[in-house]
Order: C-alpha cells, then structure tokens, then sequence
C-alpha cells in the first residue's frame, strides 16, 4: 500500500473528527428531528413568505412550500419544447409556465409528446457539446509551448497569454473524459491536446518541487506568476493526472495523482500550514463548504473502477459528506455556504454568505454518493436541501436566472457581483435537477430542468462564435464578452452538456424503444460555430 493510501485510510480515522456512514446517518437524523436543529436562528429575519431588504434575499423565496416542494412554481402537465421559451425565464410565448412530465398517468400519446421533449433537448445538447468543444479545439492550444490558453475574446481570439492552472488542469480532464466517454470525441486531436497539457503541467505547475505546492498563474512559458493559499489548483491537477492515466495507461500519471492527493488530504486534515496562511487571531475558525465538496469530488474520481482504492478511500468520502451535511443550517431552512470547524453558524456576513449554485453542485456530489451506497433517505434530503432549497431562495423572480450571491438574512449581499448571473451555477443546477429527475422520476425535478435550460440556453448560448458568455448583469443582458479568463475555461459547459447528454441518453433508453432512437444520433463530429 503507497504512503497515499496510508494516510487517506488513517486521516479518515482521526479520532474526535467524526467520519465514517455513522456520522452522515447522525448527521441526518439530527435534521430530520424538527426539521433540522435550530442553530443560530435569529429572531426576526425574513420568514419564506416575508418580505426582503434586498433584491434577491431570502425573503423573496416563498414560491414554492416550505418543504421545498417546486410544484407551486410551474403548472403540471405543461411541455415546452428546446427554444419555445422567449426570454428564458420559464414562461412561453402563450404565458404559460415551461416545463414537462414524463409521468406513467399520462396517455400514450402524451407520453410519446413527453419522449419528444426529451428527445429534443439531448439533441440540442449534443449539438451543443459539439459547437463547445470545437471553440477550444480551434483557439486554445498553445502549440508552441504547451498547454492552453484561457483568456480568450468573444470569437477566440487570445487576450492574454497568462495560464492558469487549475483552469489548464480541468481542460486536460475534459478532454480526456470526453475521449473515453464518447466515441465521436476518441479522436488524435483531443487526446494529444489532452497531453501536451498534461506535459506542461508536470514540468510547471508545481512551483518547487519536490514540494507539492503548485502555482495559481504561470507565464506562458511555465515560469509562476502568482501562489494561491487554496487547494484548488492541486485538485484539479490530481483530477488530470488520473484521467490521462485512464486514457493512456502511463503510470507517471497515476503516481502523480496519488502522491497529490496524498499531500492534499495532509493539507485538509493534518497541517495546513504548506498553504502558506497564517493562523492570525482573529480569524474566525470556519469551513467552507468548498473543501469538503472538492474531495469528495477527488475521492469519487480516483475510485471510480478502482474497487481497491474505493474501499480504502470510502471513509473519506464519509467524513466530506458529513462536513458538507453541516452546511445545512437554521433549522434545515438555509445552506450557508461557511460554517465553524464544529458545525456551527458564523457571525457576521461570513456567516450568512449563500452560493446557490455550490449548493446546488454539491447537491449533485451528494446524490451520486447517496446513489452510490444504495441511502434513499440521504437522497432525499439531499434533494430537498441542496437543490430545491436553493432553487428557491435563489432564482430571481423578476428577471429570472439564479442569482451568484445571498444573505441568508435578505441583507444585500457585500459582494458588488452578487446580482449577476454566471455561467456556472446553471450549469450545475441543469446537472442537479436532470440527475434528481433520472433517479427519482419526480416530475417536478424535470420541470425546473427545462425552466434553468431554456433560461442557459437562450442568455449565455453565443449563436455567432460559439461557446457560452459567462457573465450576465441582472437582467440577463451580456456585462462581459470574454469566453474565457482566470475563472472560465474548458470545464463547467463541456461538462454539463456531457453529463445532461449522457443523462438524457440513458432516460430515453428507458423510456423509448431503441428503435426510435436509433434514428436521432448526435453529428458525427464537433461542428463549427452557426445557427442551430
């Protein structure tokens, strides 16, 4: 057994950090006694049907019960097919509310209209996927020195030669997830893309090794521009490093990936002190649902078939899901994006800070880890609590699309952007309620599906030059042209179009004869950027 396997197995283990299924299950059922325990409530702050002292709080969240039931947002029974909504916010050209059921009461006949739908978006998706991945192919790569670029224009053209590594490392996992998942992508191009990137990441990225410690910013010659005090960019390096050992059995990667993940869960349960911040006295000695999410992550991908690793490494996916579950706060009614070491409500801004959309991707990280160990009672709570609650409390009801940032106190949020709408968060809730929707057949999980996928497609889709916008003021209208820059690379569009592709897929395999899939397959190829 590697040093790596050690310390997972034995960081798991650490007496007094509470781990293993036994604390998710305490975890649950301390929520489920009185709808959660009632942590720092504060008397007085809006209630789901009150009002709210900034656009976007909590106090504009009461559509919807408070169990978190969707079925009061959109009439039941009514379809909207890939385009039909005019201005994405879930209502079509009649008034109506979009949306669709595949629901077993329906007549064959509209069960075939419900087949349709379905079938229509994974063609829009695939085509899409297809437009996406052929952006990047086309004005990322660096040719001369390895790697991508990431700071591109609206039609591709680089900006700014700078490269960012957890954003070089997410595009070498896409493409080479892509490669192994689909047969039109398991194309040269794409896996010799996939390690060149890889090459640039092991001569560069990590800036002084043998230190693990990798850079945030190089130059595009690999020298490091700038050192984030985060794990992040080591995260996504280790999630390239196992891919590319998946796609081409070169066991440097794999070892690269083991001896990361080794120093990142050092970092995340033991000492923390390689990250370079200093434990000065009045930071308040909090959590943030990020780190627990992003190794669940880790230890989702390195598992996955790998029966050895998954077994050693299952009590870690243990404890992340629990510290994740902490995250549930003020009596099961609010998902705070920070909560204290033990679980508890913060203070202050930092306390009452909400992400919908990390919410709603851990949503997605939990369920495939409740679907994982067979726990339909955490599925469900998982989807009441991580994907209705912060649907609700976080689509705009007067423009549509889900806000970036909260106050769990309808406070306006401190954050200057925290009205936008970003390419990300919707990204993710269209793989939250797409995956809530094919493990449970809830109806209401397919409608908000089509509601957040009419909204994406329509205000962040670029029908000229391809690829998504990511970055919308309130009202949906385009604030910034880039595709791409520190933040947005080949990662959040890609991935979602493929995960709802795959997704869609595997729904209308169960739902339709093969025969009348057969003949709608995706194109061949990426097409170029045009009309749809």
């Amino acid at each position: 057994m590697s040093r790596g396997l050690r310390v997972w197995q034995a960081s798991a283990r650490r007496p007094g950090q509470g781990c293993g299924l036994g604390m998710v299950g305490v975890v649950l059922e301390e929520a489920f006694q009185d709808g959660g325990r009632e942590r720092g409530v504060k008397s007085g702050g809006p209630s789901w049907s009150g009002g709210q002292a900034c656009p976007g709080g909590r106090g504009g969240a009461s559509r919807g019960s408070e169990s978190g039931s969707p079925r009061g947002l959109l009439e039941p029974g009514v379809t909207c097919g890939p385009g039909e909504s005019t201005d994405g916010t879930g209502t079509r050209k009649d008034g109506m509310a979009s949306g669709g059921a595949v629901s077993p009461s329906l007549s064959p006949q509209d069960m075939e209209k419900e087949q349709e739908t379905l079938r229509a978006w994974k063609d829009r998706v695939a085509r899409e996927l297809d437009r996406v991945v052929a952006f990047w192919l086309d004005h990322s790569h660096d040719q001369e020195q390895g790697g991508f670029f990431t700071c591109l224009g609206r039609d591709g053209q680089v900006y700014d030669d700078l490269k960012y590594v957890w954003l070089q490392g997410r595009q070498v996992w896409m493409y080479c997830r892509l490669y192994r998942q689909f047969e039109r992508f398991r194309r040269p191009e794409l896996l010799n893309a996939a390690k060149a990137g890889g090459e640039f990441l092991l001569r560069y990225a990590q800036v002084a090794p043998p230190a693990k410690k990798c850079a945030f910013v190089l130059t595009r010659d690999g020298r490091p521009v700038k050192v984030q005090r985060t794990i992040f960019s080591e995260c996504f390096y280790t999630m390239a490093m196992n891919e590319l050992w998946r796609v081409t059995g070169d066991a440097r990667y794999q070892n690269e990936a083991m001896e990361m993940m080794d120093q990142i869960v050092s970092w995340v349960r033991e000492d923390p002190s390689g990250l370079g911040r200093p434990q000065l006295p009045g930071a308040p000695a909090s959590e943030s649902m990020a780190v627990p999410m992003m190794l669940l992550n880790l230890v989702e991908q390195l598992g996955e078939a790998d029966e050895e690793l998954a077994g050693i490494s299952a009590e870690l996916g243990d404890w992340c899901a629990q510290r994740i579950l902490q995250h549930v706060q003020r009596g099961g009614q609010a998902v705070l994006e920070n909560v204290s070491e033990d679980g508890e409500e913060l203070s202050g801004c930092l306390g009452r800070h909400q992400n919908p959309g990390h919410a709603l991707e851990a949503g997605w990280f939990l369920l495939r880890y409740a679907i994982q160990r067979g726990d339909a009672k955490l599925r469900a709570h998982v989807i009441d609590k991580f994907l209705l609650l912060p649907f609700h409390s976080g689509w705009d009801p007067e423009h549509g699309g889900l806000f970036y940032f909260q106050d769990a106190d309808g406070l306006c949020p401190t954050q200057l952007e925290w009205a936008m709408k970003l390419w990300w968060p919707h990204s993710e809730a269209m793989i939250a309620f797409l995956m809530g929707y094919s493990e449970t057949g809830d109806p209401a999980l397919l409608r908000i599906f089509y509601q957040v996928a009419e909204y994406t497609f329509h205000r962040f889709r670029d029908p000229e030059y391809g690829e998504w916008f990511g970055y919308l003021n309130r009202d949906g209208k385009v604030a910034l042209t880039i595709k791409g820059g520190p933040f947005k690379g080949c990662f959040h569009v890609p991935r979602c179009l493929a995960m709802c592709e795959e997704m869609l897929n595997n729904l209308l395999s169960r739902l339709a004869p093969a025969s009348a899939l057969s003949t709608r397959s995706p194109p061949a190829g990426p097409t170029r950027p045009g009309a749809e």
